[in-house]
């Protein structure tokens, strides 16, 4: 296995986990219109999709790294970003007089069903972006800190631990930006912990799968990074 080295050589995989990490990441924006209850939490449907990508946050940084796994999140926020406006402007097009969507009798009606699912509030936009990029670099930063300091034993550790920091932060600013002075600070404070209990029970709950991805990875691609002379800058190009 190969220690201080930036991550520079091709891997087999790589690009496929990060397709599959902006694929979870621009669908569960989409879905998380949506409002659903589960286990008496009401939550945004996202929930059943997000947590997947901070799985892959973790797999990507315990085996490629913290600078690969970086180049990853912003990748997924630019693709995120193109998404939203390609949304925005297909919008802002004039409808077809025919065009009718689903159940929906005409183009106006089916524009204001356009509007309602898949309409994006510049206040969301910046609780989601913020939220993402804030939640998704502490998690990678405390996975990759804690592999030192277990000298890359103990992952359920690093994983878990991650997980409860950068899933605490992104469902912390997220609710808090989207919805000061929509909700209570009582109810502000239950939609966090809401939000953040079920996530951190969903990693918990994926830690074996984790563990099976982790080290078919790790032998696959012959690696197993280790930061020890990573600048861990979000937004530093020079690894």
């Amino acid at each position: 296995m190969e220690r201080d080295r930036a991550p520079r050589r091709p891997y087999r995989w790589y690009s496929f986990l990060t397709a599959v990490f902006v694929t979870t990441l621009v669908i569960s924006n989409i879905i998380a219109v949506k409002l659903v209850q589960i286990a008496g939490l009401t939550l945004p449907a996202a929930v059943v999709l997000f947590p997947i990508a901070y799985i892959f946050g973790d797999v990507l940084t315990e085996v490629y790294g913290y600078a690969a796994a970086r180049r990853v999140i912003w990748t997924g926020f630019f693709c995120n970003l193109l998404a939203v406006a390609a949304i925005w402007i297909g919008g802002l097009l004039p409808a077809a007089s025919f065009w009718t969507a689903g159940a929906f009798r005409s183009a106006g009606q089916s524009q204001l069903a356009y509007q309602a699912i898949l309409g994006f509030t510049p206040r969301l936009l910046a609780a989601s972006f913020a939220a993402y990029l804030i939640g998704e670099f502490l998690n990678s930063y405390v996975l990759s800190r804690l592999k030192l300091r277990t000298h890359g034993r103990f992952l359920w550790v690093r994983t878990i631990s991650s997980t409860i920091v950068g899933e605490g932060a992104d469902s912390a600013v997220f609710i808090t930006v989207a919805f000061f002075g929509i909700l209570s600070t009582n109810q502000l404070g239950v939609t966090v912990l809401s939000q953040w209990l079920f996530k951190v029970v969903y990693e918990v709950l994926a830690t074996p799968l984790t563990y099976l991805v982790v080290n078919a990875l790790k032998r696959a691609e012959n690696e197993d990074y280790f930061d020890t002379n990573t600048d861990y800058n979000p937004i530093s190009i020079s690894q």
